[in-house]
């Protein structure tokens, strides 16, 4: 059994002749960061490692969520504005040693992703989380495991 989380990069802004990948996080964006980040550590949420889209905003909320967690981080092109055959490609080349982990990235297409494993259909908010239980072994195995949405988390809701 595999765990996959999935978060959406927390409240950016978007400051005079800022390209989109270097966003930074608002304020407002930092401090929800920190609330889901501290949330989902207290109520032991293990994770493994992080993997990050390296666009500012996403990789800035992965690093707020590593204070609580000190694991590692691996930056990933393929998440800066990922398709869903973007997240299925690296899914099944995480190493199997890892049993759960997180993915930060970007909307539409982590929203699009995580409704294709899901009978519910919802639209991340900004620093949402969502957890799937992926009934596999091996990573590899992913496109044919059965999966399973365990939790759905929003800032303003905890």
């Amino acid at each position: 059994m595999k765990t996959l989380i999935l978060v959406r990069h927390a409240k950016s802004d978007w400051p005079e002749n800022t390209d989109d990948f270097d966003r930074p996080l608002a304020d407002k964006g930092e401090k929800d960061a920190e609330k889901m980040a501290h949330f989902l550590k207290e109520n032991n949420i293990e994770i493994d490692k992080f993997f990050s889209s390296p666009a500012l905003r996403a990789f800035s909320t992965c690093e707020i969520f590593n204070k609580e967690y000190k694991i590692k981080i691996e930056t990933l092109q393929k998440l800066y504005n990922a398709s869903e055959t973007n997240f299925e490609s690296l899914v099944t080349e995480i190493p199997d040693d890892l049993r759960s982990v997180a993915m930060f990235s970007h909307n539409n297409g982590i929203s699009n992703f995580a409704n294709s494993m899901s009978d519910i259909m919802f639209m991340f908010p900004t620093c949402g989380v969502a957890g799937f239980e992926i009934d596999c072994d091996s990573w590899s195995d992913f496109h044919g495991a059965k999966k399973k949405l365990i939790y759905f988390y929003e800032p303003k809701k905890i």
